[in-house]
């Protein structure tokens, strides 16, 4: 059996490294001085660049802070790192981790948009290092595990919410 033949865009895009996807990890202030800033538009416009460009990835705001771990091929994600530093909308970025991944982390999103609110409060705070959340003093896996956390607490509350919902409907008459 003759192994399958690259076509000729296929063997251009490997030499490019599309094949390779990469986990981008970063923190940011919140530049509450940028008209443009608006985190709604901001997050409806990555959502559609991010599922037009294959990427995926989480992102947790609360009003200071951005921090955001997003998935893709890497010649894409290093194109994004470097809009991401040019853009005025944030400042002070650092990135948290950068790695090469057998297998996306956030692949059910093209943004999942997490707030730390008062309900997950007390679950943020059991990974910062202070009373307040501040993504500068955590490390990669407390920021990691928050992402996470985050995640599957707003899973649990959009699944209970489904749940009530279609109880609720069972004893309708409407």
């Amino acid at each position: 059996m003759q192994p399958a033949e690259l076509s000729e865009n296929d063997n251009g895009n490997m030499l490019h490294g599309e094949h390779i996807i990469l986990r981008l990890t970063y923190i940011s202030r919140y530049n509450t001085n940028n008209p443009n800033g608006e985190v709604t538009r901001i997050l409806a416009q990555a959502q559609e660049n991010n599922e037009h460009n294959g990427i995926t990835g989480a992102l947790v705001f609360n009003h200071n802070y951005f921090l955001q771990s997003i998935e893709g091929a890497r010649p894409i994600i290093n194109e994004l790192l470097r809009k991401l530093t040019k853009d005025d909308r944030h400042f002070a970025l650092q990135v948290i981790e950068c790695c090469e991944v057998e297998q996306r982390r956030w692949n059910k999103w093209t943004m999942k948009y997490l707030i730390p609110s008062d309900m997950n409060k007390e679950q943020a705070l059991k990974f910062s290092t202070g009373t307040e959340f501040n993504p500068y003093l955590m490390n990669t896996a407390q920021i990691m595990m928050l992402i996470e956390t985050l995640s599957k607490l707003q899973e649990q509350e959009e699944e209970e919410e489904r749940t009530s919902k279609v109880k609720k409907s069972w004893f309708s008459f409407s």
